[in-house]
C-alpha cells in the first residue's frame, strides 16, 4: 500500500540484528539485575544446587532461576506459567538468562524451596542501596495491602456466621419436614418417591449441622475466634468497598519516598493497620541505617502508643488525626471548630 509506513517482511532477516544484546538498550533494568545476581554469593545466602552434582541430569544453575523470579517481580509476573511463556517468547528474559526456558514446575519450585534464602537476597539489594546512598532524603511512607489468601471465603468461619448457617440449616429442614408432611397427607402416585428426595435433603443437611458443630468447638480454641480452613494463617478483613471484604493478609511495607524503594516489608494477618506504625518504623530506620527517621502514614495508623514508641526510638511521625466524633455528622461543631484559651482557661 502506497502513503503508507511499510512492515518489514516477515522472511528478511538480514535486516534484524546480529546479535541478541542488540535488542537490549544500556539502560534496561535486565542489565541491572544481571550485574546484581552475578555479584552475589548464592551458597553463603542458601541456595541449593550451587555446585553440580556428578552424576545425573543436568539442572538449572540457581542464578538463572532468581534472574526469572526477580524478573517477574519488576514487571508483575506472579505466575510460573505465565514465566515459562514469557522465557520463550520475551527478548529481555532470553537476553537475561541465556535462552534458557525452565518449565513451569521448575521455577515454582525454585520459589517454594528457596523463600529465605530469597528474603536475604531482598536484604543485600536494600545493602547495596545503602551504599549507593539512595535513602539519602531519610523520609519512608508506610502503607498496608490486603492481599487475596488461597482460602475462600466460604471456608472462612467466625462464632456469627456459623450461627447465621446453623439457622438457615434448621430453616430448610423445617421447610422440608413440612414438605413431607403434605406429601404424606395428600398421597399421590409420586408422593413416595418425593418424600424419599426430601429424606436424602434432611440427612446431608443434617450432616452440615454436625460439621458447622465440629467447627463451632474449634474456633473456642482460636484466640481471635476465627478460623480458615484451607490457608490457617489467613483472616477475614475487611476493604475500602462498602460491604465488601477479602480473605487474606496485610501486608505492611515501607517505602523509600525518593526513589520508592521498598526498604522494609511484613506479612499480617491482622485486618487494621493501628498497632503497626512503630514495628514498620523500626525495621525501615534498622534497613536504612537512617536514625533520624521521618515517617509518613494515613490516618488508620494513628494510635498514641505507637506514636509515643516511634519518639522514644528517634523517629518522627507523621500521622492525622481520625475524627471520631459524630458532630460533625450530626449538624454540630466539632473538637477541631474550638480554640483554647489558656489565659481564661476556657475554649
Amino acid at each position: 500500500m502506497k502513503r503508507f509506513i511499510e512492515e518489514v517482511p516477515r522472511a528478511q532477516v538480514s535486516l534484524l540484528p546480529e546479535c541478541l544484546d542488540d535488542y537490549v538498550g544500556e539502560d534496561n533494568p535486565v542489565r541491572v539485575v544481571e550485574v546484581f545476581v552475578d555479584g552475589l554469593d548464592l551458597g553463603q545466602l542458601g541456595f541449593k544446587g550451587v555446585d553440580p552434582q556428578a552424576t545425573g541430569r543436568p539442572s538449572y544453575h540457581p542464578s538463572v532461576l532468581l534472574k526469572i523470579y526477580i524478573y517477574g517481580y519488576l514487571n508483575r509476573i506472579q505466575s510460573s506459567r505465565r514465566l515459562e511463556r514469557e522465557a520463550q517468547r520475551n527478548v529481555e528474559l532470553m537476553w537475561l538468562v541465556g535462552r534458557l526456558t525452565p518449565d513451569f514446575k521448575t521455577i515454582a519450585n525454585f520459589r517454594k524451596d528457596h523463600g529465605a534464602a530469597i528474603r536475604k537476597v531482598g536484604s543485600q539489594f536494600v545493602a547495596l542501596c545503602r551504599k549507593l546512598e539512595l535513602f539519602s532524603q531519610a523520609i519512608v511512607a508506610i502503607d498496608g495491602s490486603k492481599f487475596k489468601a488461597v482460602n475462600n471465603r466460604d471456608k472462612n468461619y467466625t462464632n456469627a456466621k456459623v450461627q447465621r448457617r446453623l439457622e438457615q440449616i434448621e430453616a430448610s429442614i423445617d421447610r422440608y419436614l413440612a414438605a413431607m408432611d403434605t406429601a404424606d397427607r395428600t398421597q399421590p402416585a409420586e408422593a413416595e418417591a418425593k418424600t424419599i428426595r426430601l429424606q436424602e435433603k434432611i440427612s446431608k443437611l443434617k450432616a452440615q449441622m454436625a460439621q458447622l458443630k465440629e467447627i463451632e468447638a474449634r474456633l473456642r480454641e482460636e484466640p481471635d475466634q476465627q478460623l480458615s480452613l484451607t490457608d490457617p494463617d489467613a483472616r477475614s478483613m475487611a476493604t475500602s468497598g462498602r460491604g465488601t471484604g477479602v480473605v487474606g493478609y496485610n501486608v505492611q511495607t515501607a517505602v523509600d519516598a525518593t526513589h520508592h524503594l521498598i526498604v522494609a516489608h511484613e506479612v499480617t494477618n491482622v485486618g487494621n493497620d493501628r498497632a503497626q506504625l512503630a514495628s514498620m518504623s523500626e525495621k525501615a530506620q534498622a534497613a536504612t541505617g537512617i536514625q533520624d527517621l521521618t515517617v509518613v502514614a494515613d490516618r488508620g495508623y494513628f494510635k498514641g502508643e505507637e506514636i509515643l514508641q516511634c519518639e522514644q526510638a528517634g523517629i518522627t511521625a507523621y500521622v492525622p488525626k481520625p475524627l471520631t466524633s459524630g458532630s460533625k455528622a450530626e449538624g454540630r461543631f466539632g473538637k477541631q471548630d474550638f480554640i483554647y484559651l489558656a489565659q481564661d482557661d476556657q475554649y
